[in-house]
């Protein structure tokens, strides 16, 4: 009996993969999905939620630090118990695991094993071939680990197989503070890990404000060791892993490989489709349709390089589910319009980066307003009291193009920027809106007021004109 041909098959289960999932079965019933692996997403497994359950300990752990300064006696006697720790880590992990399984649960529609494009409308599952009339391609990423250190065995840890240990050793390497680096690395020093960190610049967290970068810099190095120097190289040692990069040598029971990402691309079959694949051996993509071009096929999620995070994951599954069944029947495509850039780092203080970046806004012109949160009110009432806030605006309009932070509590003000620059509103707009008293916010509104100074006063009687007190207790 010949085989249907498929409206769409989706490679890849994770965040991008249920979204596309989700867009798809709304709309036709001729699909597939494909996984290789455990199904449930990375961020849930492996990514965003179990490191946020190691940082959440660690800080509750550091709380201890700013204690005596309360006027608290005693916190000096507490400690990390790493199995509980890690256990705990697991057991909700699992949890969350579960919810995603059973969102990507399609019956005999969904399928464990290795796809492989044989052309744009052929696939190749596990030694069958499907016909497609369209593919989305949601196969994710996994740590980037140089093949030499797999000698090392279980010593060398990633994002995968941290969270799987048991307990872990006294004395801990993080190669890389990109943001799972400078989270994990913060973290494990709160727990009571003795961490050395190895980098080739100081650049941390993806910063790229030079000012921004310096505070955070300056406050990692604080709480554990930072060396900068040529890449790490590693030897065996009967008393562990030596860890050297020309500037400091070391000696540690494990290792956290934390240098970035690379997609899953291997033996997909990408060549296959027909336009030249770039440097990094993808296809041309359309960010607005995420279509392959002049292809039926659509690439969503990590795979992509393109803002490897998962609230774009999940737009992307969305953007690609639509449009793949849309090819299938035939119909235009839809072009959907991005979010504004928003990456959040959740050391602390947290880092942020909220629509332009520091590089593109340099490229034109624009005004800089900042609060240092060493003297903000609030920040120092809650001995928070460190970071940096750099907000960017236009000259001669006053729009918020974008900011980039090291900041107590920066998650939620990253947030309120990026809502902001989304709706074009300008910096006067942002000082009409209210500020309780004492908050965080505060600081914002201090840098939005520099950056005011220097733009025109619009009315007499516009409140956005409404100028800062001048004391710590009031701003």
């Amino acid at each position: 009996m010949t085989q249907a041909t498929l409206d769409t098959l989706i490679i890849g289960a994770g965040t991008a993969g249920l979204a596309a999932l989700r867009e798809v079965r709304k709309r036709t019933d001729q699909f597939l999905i494909v996984n290789e692996g455990p199904w449930g997403t990375t961020c849930a497994r492996v990514g965003c939620m179990p490191s946020k359950m190691l940082v959440e300990a660690a800080n509750a752990l550091h709380a201890r630090a700013r204690w005596d300064t309360f006027g608290l006696r005693g916190g000096k006697d507490l400690h990390a118990d790493l199995p509980a720790v890690l256990e705990r880590v697991r057991a909700l992990r699992d949890e969350f695991v579960a919810g995603t399984v059973r969102a990507s649960d399609a019956g005999k529609q969904a399928v464990s094993g290795r796809a492989r494009l044989l052309d744009a409308t052929r696939v190749e599952v596990n030694g069958r071939t499907y016909r497609t009339r369209s593919v989305i391609v949601a196969t994710g990423s996994r740590p980037l680990l140089p093949p030499d250190w797999l000698a090392f065995g279980d010593r060398i840890l990633t994002t995968d197989t941290l969270f799987e240990q048991p307990t872990l050793g006294p004395r801990m390497a993080v190669i890389g503070l990109g943001a799972l680096g400078a989270e994990l690395a913060q973290a494990l020093a709160r727990l009571g890990v003795e961490v050395v960190a190895f980098v080739t610049s100081e650049r941390v967290a993806g910063l790229q404000d030079e000012a921004v970068n310096a505070r955070l810099y300056e406050q990692l190095k604080g709480e554990f060791a930072i060396s900068v120097g040529g890449r790490a190289q590693l030897r065996e040692l009967a008393s562990g892993i030596e860890v050297s990069n020309g500037q400091t040598t070391v000696v540690v029971d494990q290792v956290l490989a934390a240098m970035g990402r690379t997609p899953n691309i291997e033996y997909l079959g990408l060549d296959t489709l027909g336009p030249v694949l770039d440097a990094h051996g993808l296809p041309p993509l359309d960010p607005c349709t995420l279509q392959v071009e002049g292809t039926p096929v659509f690439l969503a999620g990590d795979v992509d390089r393109d803002r490897t995070l998962l609230h774009e994951a999940a737009d992307e599954g969305h953007i690609a589910g639509i449009n793949a069944v849309l090819a299938a029947q035939g119909k235009p495509l839809r072009r959907f319009r991005r979010r504004v850039p928003l990456a959040i780092t959740f050391c602390e203080p947290n880092a942020a980066s909220v629509g332009l970046s520091w590089t593109e806004v340099q490229k034109r012109e624009h005004l800089v307003g900042e609060i240092d949160f060493a003297r903000q009110g609030r920040a120092r009432v809650a001995v928070r009291n460190a970071g940096l806030l750099r907000l960017y605006a236009a000259p001669d309009s006053g729009r918020l193009l974008g900011a980039q932070m090291c900041a107590p509590a920066g998650e939620h003000l990253a947030q309120l920027l990026a809502l902001a620059i989304d709706r074009d509103l300008t910096v006067q707009d942002m000082l009409r809106m209210p500020v309780y008293h004492p908050t965080l916010e505060e600081g914002l509104r201090t840098a939005l007021r520099q950056i005011a100074r220097q733009l025109p006063v619009q009315s007499e009687t516009d409140l956005s004109d409404c100028d800062n007190l001048g004391a710590a207790a009031l701003d």
